[in-house]
């Protein structure tokens, strides 16, 4: 029981120097897990969503799942302010990393639990069960077929 704990300090301590800021206001989604709330583009952090022009396929047809996922992401937010708590470095692409809330909730893991977006397994294992919903109930993603986002941009 005391490892339980220490690791569970260790851990807490660990997550407070990762989340170094906040970022809070009225956002635009730019894709599927990407949004920017004034002048700040945040990644959201341990998911992968296709991107705009990719495909999947349900029920033998091809469909953009990529505007799908943008447009739950919208549809998920619906107007509200959002508040990310960021990470200190920014990506590749200049973006904050960051975890996202509408009110009280996860986005970041919303998308995955519904199937909008996998978990970002490169960068994070935060999100791996909500996946396995998803994939268990078949939802979003899961109710057909896909390449994982990742390999569709380096194919793309």
């Amino acid at each position: 029981m005391k490892k339980l704990i220490l690791f569970l300090i260790i851990l807490l301590n660990l997550n407070t120097k990762l989340i170094t800021g906040e970022i809070y206001g009225s956002s635009v989604v730019t894709d599927g897990d990407t949004i920017k709330i004034l002048h700040n583009k945040i990644r959201l952090h341990g998911i992968d969503a296709p991107e705009r022009n990719q495909k999947c396929i349900k029920n033998k047809k091809k469909y953009n799942c990529g505007v799908v996922a943008t447009e739950a992401l919208i549809e998920k937010i619906n107007k509200n302010a959002v508040k990310c708590l960021t990470q200190k470095n920014k990506d590749k692409y200049n973006r904050f990393i960051g975890i996202c809330f509408v009110e009280q909730e996860n986005l970041n893991k919303w998308m995955v639990r519904n199937g909008y977006a996998i978990a970002y397994r490169r960068y994070s294992k935060d999100y791996i069960l909500d996946e396995q919903f998803a994939k268990i109930n078949k939802l979003g993603l899961w109710s057909g077929t896909f390449l994982k986002p990742e390999k569709w941009r380096k194919l793309n």
